[in-house]
């Protein structure tokens, strides 16, 4: 007898994407359920939960408009950079708004899904086993922390940034912030207004973008040039200059030079890494050497004495709940066409699985409205949907349009967001 769950789809996770995808399904006519092992919506916005890995301090690195839902701007009275207490708020108000809190089960965790005769079956913690109709994978990529591995031992206080909420434990301390991301920046600035000292390991050399140049938020001055369609190579040229004549060259303030193109790594937005640099509150360091208890030893030779180590390391990609052979892994990410869809399961889908240079859930909600567009062609739309099954076959398709990224984990998922929503929208058109 076929149960009620076997006619839906099971969306896992009520962060920014889970959400949008609930909404877009819900819009096309296909039931589903969403489960959310936390006690509301908002996933890694959720400060304070488990599953969050933002600090008391964080806000948005995109702008409003290059951030928000397609069709549901932030309020007006928001600034250009929300902190977290707004962006839970915001997506509170999405969920009311389209009805979604009632197709979302709370407190409920996937335990395992595995395939089950054109079906999924998904196991919760609670071990209710249920079959649904095809999956939506979306409790994101933010989750599982990398940790180095350095020789030695260290024997201060050595915590992950997904473990950092506030400057409470580097009061007063010798702090190492190690990695060059956004939250490693952030976390040095932040510790370079509280710590003794602050110090700030770094492999190799980014390009730093500023939050505002000329009175605008940063990324709006940028999209201009992207929808003129200016060339990549002018670009590169005119940001440059830009960069380099109002804010300064990392080397400059002791960051190591970049070895790559500006565009080819994932933005470093902050605005006040170089004040604090060029102030000498924040002290450039290269990568680690080797941990010697109370010290840290660089690989130039210099050493510090460190009371506190804060990796900034990065996250993995993982999914526990689902072995790595039905997602098609490759190496460290599954091989999925556009990062979405699975080129021989029709009926499963990662939704969230990007890192763009720019706002994500504008992203996400084209994402998955090309997911429900596909589910629903699958029956009203067979000749579009074959169509289509024919091209996410291909993984290898375009993502990046020009631009090739730097070879590191961290840019395994990596999409130039103008060139990536343009190929969304243009596939939603197919049906």
């Amino acid at each position: 007898m076929t149960s009620a769950c076997e006619k839906k789809y099971c969306i896992i996770g009520a962060g920014s994407s889970g959400l949008v995808a609930a909404k877009n399904f819900l819009q096309n006519g296909i039931d589903c359920d969403v489960l959310e092992r936390e006690s509301q919506v908002g996933g890694l916005w959720n400060y304070g939960s488990p599953c969050s890995a933002v600090y008391k301090s964080a806000h948005l690195i995109s702008s409003k408009p290059l951030t928000e839902y397609t069709d549901f701007p932030m309020p007006e009275r928001y600034p250009d950079y929300p902190n977290h207490v707004l962006v839970l708020d915001y997506f509170k108000s999405y969920a009311r708004e389209f009805g979604l809190l009632d197709l979302i089960q709370f407190n409920q965790e996937v335990e395992s899904l595995t395939p089950a005769g054109g079906l999924w079956q998904v196991k919760l913690k609670s071990k209710e086993t249920r079959r649904y109709a095809g999956v939506v994978i979306a409790n994101g990529h933010l989750w599982a922390p990398i940790l180095p591995n350095f020789p030695g031992e260290f024997s201060g206080i050595a915590i992950h940034s997904k473990a950092y909420k506030t400057p409470d434990i580097l009061r007063d301390k010798r702090v190492l912030v190690v990695g060059g991301g956004n939250s490693g920046c952030d976390i040095a600035v932040e510790s370079a207004q509280n710590a003794a000292a602050t110090f700030h390991s770094l492999r190799r050399g980014y390009h730093y973008i500023p939050k505002y140049m000329f009175g605008k938020p940063a990324d709006q001055i940028g999209e201009v040039s992207l929808r003129l369609r200016v060339p990549l190579s002018l670009r590169r040229l005119i940001n440059g200059f830009v960069l380099k004549s109002i804010y300064g060259r990392p080397d400059e303030f002791g960051l190591p030079k970049p070895d790559h193109k500006l565009f080819e790594s994932h933005p470093v937005v902050n605005s006040q890494m170089f004040y604090y640099l060029g102030h000498g509150d924040i002290q450039a360091r290269p990568d680690i050497k080797e941990l010697c208890g109370e010290r840290v030893l660089f690989a130039d030779g210099s050493a510090e004495e460190i009371d506190v180590i804060v990796y900034a390391t990065g996250f993995k990609i993982s999914f526990p709940f689902i072995d790595n052979e039905f997602l098609n892994w490759q190496g460290r990410h599954p091989d999925l066409f556009l990062n979405i869809f699975h080129p021989e399961y029709d009926n499963l889908f990662v939704a969230g699985l990007i890192q763009p240079d720019s706002g994500q859930w504008g992203l996400v909600d084209y994402q998955t409205q090309l997911i429900a567009k596909f589910v629903a062609a699958q029956k009203t739309q067979p000749k579009q949907a074959d169509r289509f099954r024919s091209l996410k076959a291909d993984t290898s398709a375009f993502k990046n349009g020009r631009i090739k990224y730097l070879d590191s984990r961290r840019h395994d998922i990596e999409v130039e967001h103008f060139s990536y929503r343009q190929r969304l929208k243009k596939m939603i058109r197919m049906f």
